[in-house]
């Protein structure tokens, strides 16, 4: 087992690795950018490195910065969290050159996966039902255009190197296409360094159904059921629940089977999710693999009773997996609660939390790294906190979510509990009558603003 874990990354993720490496005996170091001095995680951490200034590229994506944290502080491990590299298979090669274990997939795992438009090459080799797009990447515009006219609109385009809704768009024309090609780019570039795109068939209205998977080192996978993140604002996830409300025996038992069969097919090592988009008749067809943890770990953690930061860690130091599939026995719901004003478009609002009241109670849990007096930097995601309900039914657990979200009181910054308030309370929501177009028709109601 390994001795010493560095946590590159920031945020109530890099608080949930350093928990459990902290039950597990494991010394952890914390890296930060000065804008990030007084976050939690560098407090708690055994050691702490400041690997440079706010902006992200000079930080929390500055290669060299990290392996020179890791080496001074004699870190064996690297884990990466979500976002920023934990995809990135140069940063697992380099980690593998220096003789330190990167926690998550191997540098050809994240070439084949990682990178979207030849995960879904290497996806159709393996069998698996995709949605039809580009073959490979588009090399220009001209290029954008004749594939359009070859798949027909409307069509998504989509950074290679994605995540999180940036360098995608939704296209229904040349004229639209000409609009959002190079904006897309920019934005993949700026967020992750690669404006490598490609194009598939848009599906209109489907369902966002993902099936986490579990690999070991010899090559054995299994899955923990599925996740249903259909609520999404620009692509963004906003809310998360297991089981999906969608979900039929025999659509969970199909698409288990693809996600396994994938996850096998490439020998992957690690936790990671199979993204499918699944239609109104259930067709469900590959999107794209997240090869690292997701944001939304946590409501399959509770419905199954498996420590995933557990698990990557265990499997990265060699360990098997247990060789079953897991089904849900309960319901949980996720809400990301993020410094934004859902009154104002959803405007970031980072700046001072001067009074803060988080909510507790059996079945409800807070992940998060804010405290009172904690100063939110505009300079990251806008995510500081995940309220997880669990209960044995849904109905359950959109009560305890309504309660929860009731006394989660958060002053001198705007948020998007409200946001979540009302969504708790919409009709089709709690019916389970959702796909990922829900949030087009969505109009908050000043009504389900804090009254604590």
């Amino acid at each position: 087992m390994f001795k010493k874990i560095l946590i590159a990354n920031r945020g109530e993720i890099a608080m949930r690795i350093l928990r459990t490496s902290k039950e597990m005996g494991i010394k952890t170091v914390a890296v930060y950018s000065t804008a990030d001095a007084e976050s939690l995680h560098v407090r708690f951490a055994d050691e702490a490195v400041c690997i440079g200034p706010p902006a992200s590229k000079d930080s929390y994506l500055k290669i060299g910065n990290i392996i020179a944290a890791a080496e001074i502080t004699n870190a064996d491990a690297i884990h990466p969290g979500y976002g920023f590299l934990s995809e990135n298979a140069n940063f697992s090669r380099i980690c593998k050159e220096h003789g330190i274990k990167f926690i998550g997939a191997s540098p050809e795992q994240i070439d084949k996966m990682g990178d979207k438009a030849t995960a879904k090459s290497t996806m159709l080799e393996a069998g698996i039902p995709c949605v039809p797009g580009s073959e490979g990447l588009i090399s220009s515009y001209e290029h954008a255009i004749k594939t359009a006219a070859e798949i027909g609109y409307p069509v998504m385009i989509k950074a290679t190197a994605g995540g999180g809704g940036k360098g995608m768009r939704r296209v229904f024309s040349d004229a639209e296409l000409k609009e959002h090609w190079d904006s897309a780019i920019q934005e993949a570039e700026a967020a992750f360094g690669n404006g490598g795109m490609y194009m598939e068939k848009l599906i209109l209205e489907p369902r966002h159904i993902e099936i986490q998977v579990a690999g070991d080192q010899t090559g054995k996978a299994c899955h923990l059921s599925e996740r249903d993140c259909s609520v999404q604002r620009r692509n963004q996830k906003l809310t998360e629940e297991t089981p999906s409300p969608f979900m039929t025996e025999d659509l969970r038992t199909r698409m288990g089977e693809a996600a396994v069969k994938a996850a096998e097919y490439i020998g992957y090592e690690g936790v990671g999710t199979i993204e499918f988009l699944v239609d109104k008749d259930r067709n469900f067809y590959f999107m794209e693999m997240n090869t690292r943890i997701q944001v939304e770990h946590p409501i399959t953690e509770q419905v199954v009773d498996y420590d995933l930061i557990r698990e990557q860690i265990m499997l990265a130091a060699g360990h098997t997996i247990s060789g079953r599939n897991y089904l849900p026995q309960m319901h949980s719901i996720e809400c990301r609660i993020n410094a934004e004003d859902p009154y104002n478009d959803f405007r970031p609002s980072p700046g001072k939390i001067t009074s803060l009241n988080i909510p507790g109670g059996h079945g409800v849990r807070v992940d998060t790294h804010v405290y009172s007096g904690y100063r939110i930097p505009p300079n990251y995601d806008s995510m500081i906190a995940k309220v997880i309900t669990t209960a044995q039914t849904r109905e359950e657990a959109i009560a305890k979510m309504k309660r929860a979200l009731e006394e989660f009181y958060i002053e001198g910054v705007k948020t998007t509990i409200p946001f979540h308030r009302q969504l708790m309370e919409n009709e089709d929501y709690i019916a389970g009558n959702y796909t990922t177009k829900f949030m087009d028709d969505f109009v908050m109601d000043r009504a389900y603003e804090s009254t604590f």
